[in-house]
């Protein structure tokens, strides 16, 4: 297994922006499972993904499949008292960091539950603010 799965699986569940960060391409892309628009940006991806850390509950990975750059991270965990699975989709860069980060996920009412959270978190977070241009 590719050394930044291997630890993308310790620091995730954690929440610990600095821990993300590290594993981040400078240029990254996340596309959320809550809307259709694209994060970029290795600072804004780091802080939506601490967040999400601290929004999900006993987050672990099921099934890992892949190889060379491309991985699909099978998971289960919770939102508030709503249960979730879904897969993080990464490609990594030549580098071994990751250039993109998709995040597909069921029922449609955890999602929502997801969304909602994590709206009242960053609308306490001013870097959020500076971090809209992030947005596409």
């Amino acid at each position: 297994m590719h050394p930044t799965i291997e630890r993308m699986q310790e620091v995730v569940a954690k929440g610990d922006e600095a821990l993300i960060h590290e594993l981040l391409a400078e240029d990254v892309r996340f596309m959320p499972p809550t809307y259709y628009s694209t994060w970029t940006g290795r600072a804004p991806v780091a802080a939506v993904l601490g967040h999400v850390g601290k929004v999900f509950s006993d987050f672990r990975y099921r099934r890992i499949m892949g190889s060379g750059n491309d991985w699909a991270l099978e998971f289960q965990c919770k939102v508030r008292d709503l249960d979730a699975v879904g897969v993080d989709l990464i490609t990594l860069n030549d580098d071994g960091l990751i250039q993109q980060f998709e995040v597909v996920m069921r029922p449609h009412k955890t999602i929502g539950a997801l969304r909602e959270a994590m709206m009242a978190r960053v609308m306490t977070d001013p870097r959020f603010l500076e971090f809209k241009s992030a947005l596409s």
